[in-house]
């Protein structure tokens, strides 16, 4: 095991001493790295696939931990991965824009724009108004690094930001990187492109297995693999897979520890950023806007087509109907809110990454989403309650009666849409996602009560209903309709042990129904934070 040191420059940037890194449970290691980084220096760490070149580049940036050795690097630092780190729906200077002010770097009044400014750096400027969709694979590579430079990092770390993109394209935006290390910042890069490692100024080679292969210029690399290319370097890698190990000087002077970046903004800032974002992003995607308020509309509709009218006749009520209009009205509130919720996060993990590392609080993020969706709820919830009264599939009810069924439906939407929630923070893609809307959905059918009674359930089924958060919305919704009243003052045809098994079920006070729902929301969103904090870690 042995590590290198770079040539050093008057000042130094970055610095690794003897940091290494090992998989949990075995797999792969990265070999100790001593390392000084010089300031204004444009570096690429190189290397065949799985050698080990992002865990590198996340030790120096402080994204990953060391297991061995230290890294210092100043606090302000920018990482860009390998995903794009900008919403797609949003024009590029909006989207830089709330960037900027989640970050604390937006100007006063008066002073330069510097999302103008960063544009220009990256030869953007022409496209500021352009929605980030509709940019090219190397305009959209710079937005996420624009995103980055708002906050004036002394060392920027790139995960292949040439990947993909044409020779051309690639070369114009490492031009654009000379230009930043040019600047007095510090940029370091992973590339698999040969053609990439001419214009560094420095070159970290990897071999398989995590071993330092070689440190230095790309001209020092080259006589030191026999290379005339630096395709060549790979072929020699391959080749003299136990070639020796890159010896290792001894570190210089340590830099001084640097103070940890403070969360920028307060937490309701931060929520107010947030929820304007998602606002403008919704209102801007409008095929998603459209499905979200079309398709509860669709849904109400079937339930007009499904059920006929005077089901709550209370001269000749229908017990069955109602219970099960009552349970599609719940299930429906469950569902819409269900599949709000499991629509968002999964796909914005790339930027939660960047915006937590840059001090982003993930309670105001998640507050958010329901800062933003439950109002639509409410709208769909409202809507669906309105057209099924008005079409006499509701019982008739005073003033007060008809907001507890309100608020009843606005609370399993809100218990649906945290769980949503939950479901979209544990998977990786929206396609995950997807597939855990059947999984969520039936039991909430089946343990609900209005199928089968819960007394007559087998044990397991009982056991199960209570943890059904659409069983409480259930029984407050029969409980707000009279059911029982009602089936008792029409002759209900339903055999008394029946009966008495849902008078049972719609007689609890509405109070404690509620106070279910509510914690069922808690609960869900209380465990979203965790799963997060998780999955995107601490600040940096």
């Amino acid at each position: 095991m042995a590590g290198s040191r770079i040539g050093v420059a008057e000042e130094i940037g970055v610095q690794a001493l003897a940091a290494s890194w090992t998989a949990r449970k075995g797999g792969f290691s990265l070999d100790p790295v001593t390392a000084e980084i010089g300031v204004g220096r444009l570096v690429a760490i190189v290397g065949p696939s799985g050698a080990g070149k992002t865990t590198l580049l996340e030790l120096l940036a402080g994204v990953r931990a060391p297991t061995a050795g230290r890294i210092r690097c100043p606090a302000e630092v920018g990482f860009v991965p390998q995903d794009d780190i900008v919403h797609l729906h949003l024009p590029l200077h909006r989207t830089l824009t709330y960037a900027a002010r989640l970050r604390g770097t937006d100007s006063p009044a008066g002073d330069r724009d510097p999302v103008d400014d960063v544009l220009a750096t990256l030869g953007l400027r022409h496209r500021r108004d352009a929605t980030v969709a509709t940019l090219s694979g190397g305009e959209r590579k710079r937005a996420s690094i624009a995103v980055e430079l708002l906050a004036h990092p002394r060392v920027l770390f790139l995960d292949e930001p040439t990947s993909g993109l044409d020779p051309a394209t690639g070369r114009d935006l490492l031009h654009h990187l000379r230009d930043i290390a040019r600047g007095g910042s510090t940029v370091v890069l992973t590339t698999h492109n040969p053609g990439d490692i001419g214009m560094c100024d420095e070159v970290i080679v990897l071999a398989q297995g995590g071993r330092l292969a070689f440190m230095g210029s790309p001209d020092a690399a080259l006589a030191h693999f026999s290379a005339s290319t630096a395709e060549e370097i790979y072929d020699r890698l391959s080749l003299d897979a136990e070639a020796p190990p890159w010896p290792t000087p001894p570190a210089g002077t340590p830099l001084p520890e640097q103070e940890p970046v403070r969360r920028r903004g307060s937490a309701r800032r931060q929520w107010w950023l947030l929820t304007a974002r998602d606002l403008e992003l919704l209102v801007r995607d409008r095929l998603t806007l459209a499905i979200l308020i079309g398709s509860p509309i669709m849904i109400t509709l079937m339930f007009l087509m499904l059920f006929e009218p005077g089901a709550f006749d209370r001269a000749n009520p229908s017990p069955n109907t109602t219970v099960m209009i009552l349970f599609w009205i719940a299930f429906g509130g469950f569902f819409f809110g269900l599949t709000y919720g499991l629509s968002q996060i999964c796909d914005e993990f790339p930027i939660l990454r960047r915006e937590r590392r840059a001090g982003l609080r993930l309670a105001p993020y998640l507050l958010s989403k329901v800062a933003t969706l439950l109002p639509l709820l409410c709208l769909v919830d409202a809507l669906l309650l309105a057209l099924l009264s008005w079409t006499d599939r509701l019982p008739e009810l005073d003033l007060a009666r008809n907001l507890s069924l309100f608020l009843t439906v606005i609370l399993a939407s809100l218990c649906a849409l945290m769980l949503g929630l939950l479901a979209a923070a544990a998977v990786r893609n929206p396609s995950q996602a997807a597939l855990t809307l059947p999984m969520l959905c039936f039991p909430q059918v089946l343990f609900v009560g209005a199928l089968l009674p819960v007394p007559v359930m087998a044990e397991v089924g009982r056991w199960l209903s209570y943890a059904m958060s659409n069983r409480w919305a259930f029984e407050a919704l029969g409980n707000s309709a009279q059911l029982p009243d009602l089936w008792r003052t029409g002759g209900s045809p339903l055999g008394p042990p029946l009966l008495a098994s849902y008078a049972d079920s719609f007689d609890k006070p509405l109070w404690l129904d509620w106070t279910l729902l509510g914690g069922f929301a808690l609960a869900f969103g209380v465990a979203t934070l965790l799963v997060l904090q998780r999955k995107v870690g601490a600040p940096r």
